[in-house]
């Protein structure tokens, strides 16, 4: 819920600064910005902690190994820019879930936690299903 006294970025310049960020990773590394690949790498080595036999055998794997990347740094700096645009502006503060969600799906952090959970499933498996 926006206020009057609200110091948040501008969505304007946020966006407009996402797409220099979009274009300059095409540019210079060849490749498109991108997120879930990073989470199952991130799997694959969590994986490979338990079982490293069984990772390396694994036909996704086999293809691209598990590893710390460019992607891996990109979702790192997404969260620490994120962290530091919020403290900047004076908005940060420790939620699970914002408050719009309390008021959609009620009092219940269980009902809203799974909730958020499915809706990240859903999406995360739409962009694997898409290669991204």
């Amino acid at each position: 819920m926006n206020t009057a006294d609200d110091r948040g970025w501008s969505p304007y310049i946020g966006g407009a600064l996402s797409g220099v960020v979009f274009i300059l990773s095409v540019w210079f590394a060849g490749k498109f910005v991108g997120a879930s690949t990073t989470f199952v790498r991130s799997v694959g080595m969590v994986e490979r902690l338990f079982s490293a036999e069984r990772v390396a055998k694994m036909d996704y794997f086999v293809k691209e190994a598990p590893k710390i990347d460019w992607q891996c740094m990109f979702v790192l700096g997404i969260f620490i820019g994120s962290l530091i645009a919020s403290t900047s502006s004076g908005t940060f503060r420790w939620t699970a879930l914002p408050d719009m969600w309390e008021a959609r799906f009620g009092p219940s952090r269980i009902r809203r936690g799974v909730v958020a959970f499915t809706g990240g499933l859903i999406a995360m498996f739409g962009a694997r299903l898409a290669d991204g």
